[in-house]
């Protein structure tokens, strides 16, 4: 199958750059053919945020979204900020904050919804939209462009064999092909390698994010509230949490945690649940009742972590490149705004009657846009709070507050994985036991997530070397993937001949903390069949 514009993706960046690039043929007259692919059962199902967004991108891409009844319907009226210590916490005036911790004004919603109902404006505008495909790896021609993606096979054993209705990977061909995967796509590593496309910036860095939806009584809910939260249940590691209370009756809660901790004992989902148990946020809770749970990884490199963002025959947007604001902690707005730059490089191209060239318009109307302009504003933030508990808010308060992100100099990123330290040298950590009203256990959280995987097939958790886990990550490090995975997807078990690494693929959230945080890069993740993973409701 061939496409003038092929989108691999369909989160807010591929959703957005699919919308636009109709537009824009539209608007010129030009008949062009848009496919976007997900690995999605549908549009949305994979799709996880908090979210509080800022719709500048969306009025630019849709001015009229309200009147077409987007899920975008609560905006943000009180917007506090606490910091918490074990028992008590502190509310940090409007004042004392800089301005990219200012939330006012902005919008609650499910980025997954919006997603939904972006790919609903996308059908209408004649964008092909296939749900269900994972896209295996990129094409390639002898002068080495990128001419589409090989989907994934389907059917195929866990042995390896073809079983009953096997479907071998089809080839989707394109003029231009543009990859939006979200952070850590399988396949933007792959072209990252190809052309060298981070060959002038620093490693980009990931958070974990961890969200619960609940459900509230009416009098306890406040929509429009914003809590944000820094300090405790976090002692070193760079992080917060966050309350939401949108639509109806609803609320989001959520963790989010650098993937550059040092100690291996830490357990991201064991710090959820506990910071739901402080006594500033557990009355938010009381009464209600659990939706959904799920997790993702998101970037935070900022400015000095982007790759080069084309190269011959595509190009990377969204959070496959990197372009959230790591100070305001905001992606979904980046990700539309370099979705949309990037579909109207290609329909231009289309016009001038080019096909598989560098796409350079593009990184040039994103070096002359308002995103560009913000993330160098940003640029120090995250690299600061990575200086320790008490100096890093410190320099990151300096940063924005006082010198509004004009420093003239550059702070350096560093590699998540290689931050880890031995377990001998880190102080273990004893969580308690939740108690099945505010903290819960992994495997009644992972049922909420609507996770399904067909058991016969291929584990799409690749380990290079087949016993790095057990003979070096378990005596290093006491085996830190058992506790990094907020799916429980890794366990160390005893066999009759000794001790295993098991695998619980089925568990998978695809939210890719293992493919990131893995001290020795041993674990390659790789998409399942299509259509599999989680199924995730208004998340």
């Amino acid at each position: 199958m061939h496409f003038d514009l092929l989108i691999v993706g369909g989160g807010p960046a591929g959703l957005a750059a699919a919308i636009r690039a109709k537009q824009q043929a539209l608007a010129a007259g030009l008949e062009i053919s848009v496919c976007l692919i997900d690995k999605g059962a549908e549009i949305g199902a994979h799709i996880l945020s908090g979210a509080v967004i800022d719709p500048y991108a969306l009025d630019e891409l849709l001015p009229d979204w309200q009147a077409r009844n987007a899920p975008l319907k609560t905006r943000v009226q009180d917007d506090q900020f606490l910091f918490l210590g074990k028992q008590h916490s502190y509310a940090v005036p409007h004042w004392l904050r800089p301005a990219c911790l200012d939330n006012r004004g902005l919008f609650i919603g499910s980025l997954g919804e919006l997603c939904r109902w972006l790919g609903r404006e996308a059908e209408a505008l004649g964008v092909e939209i296939y749900p269900g495909f994972a896209a295996a790896e990129p094409l390639f021609d002898q002068q080495g462009r990128v001419t589409g993606i090989l989907t994934g096979e389907m059917g195929r054993q866990r042995d390896g064999r073809e079983g009953p209705g096997y479907q071998p990977g089809m080839a989707l061909q394109a003029q231009y092909t543009l990859f939006a995967e979200g952070a850590r796509g399988h396949l933007g590593k792959r072209l990252e390698d190809a052309f060298g496309l981070r060959a002038n910036a620093d490693p980009q860095t990931f958070s974990l994010g961890i969200k619960e939806l609940w459900q509230v009584p009416a009098a306890q809910h406040q929509p429009g509230l914003v809590i944000h939260t820094g300090g405790w249940p976090l002692t070193k590691e760079v992080g917060g949490g966050f309350i939401y209370h949108y639509g109806e009756n609803l609320l989001a809660i959520g963790l989010i945690v650098s993937l550059a901790w040092r100690n291996p004992w830490f357990s991201p989902f064991e710090e959820f649940q506990r910071l739901k148990t402080h006594p500033a946020l557990r009355g938010y809770l009381q009464g209600g009742s659990r939706l959904a749970y799920g997790a993702r990884t998101l970037t935070g490199g900022g400015l000095q972590s982007l790759p080069e963002l084309v190269f011959p025959g595509g190009a990377l947007i969204g959070d496959e490149a990197g372009f959230l604001d790591p100070a305001r902690l905001k992606g979904v707005h980046g990700a539309m705004l370099s979705g949309m730059l990037a579909a109207e490089a290609a329909v231009k191209a289309l016009q001038e009657g080019r096909s598989l060239d560098v796409l350079e318009s593009y990184p040039e109307a994103w070096r002359r846009s308002r995103l560009h302009q913000e993330l160098h504003r940003a640029r120090n933030f995250k690299p600061s709070l990575h200086r320790g508990p008490q100096l890093g808010p410190l320099l990151a308060g300096i940063d924005q507050k006082l010198l509004r992100g004009r420093a003239p100099w550059f702070l350096h990123n560093h590699a998540d994985h290689s931050q880890l330290e031995t377990a001998a040298d880190s102080p273990r950590i004893d969580y308690p036991k939740p108690d099945g009203v505010l903290s819960f256990d992994l495997s009644s959280s992972l049922y909420l997530s609507n996770t399904q995987h067909t058991e016969d097939q291929p584990c799409h958790l690749h380990m290079k070397a087949e016993n790095v886990s057990v003979d070096l990550n378990l005596p290093t490090y006491a085996a830190p993937e058992q506790r990094y995975c907020p799916a429980g997807v890794y366990e160390i078990l005893q066999k009759p001949d000794g001790l295993h690494l098991h695998i619980n693929a089925a568990n998978c959230l695809h939210c890719k903390a293992c493919d990131i945080k893995d001290p020795t890069q041993n674990i390659v993740w790789q998409p399942p069949q299509g259509g599999e993973g989680p199924i995730y409701p208004q998340m």
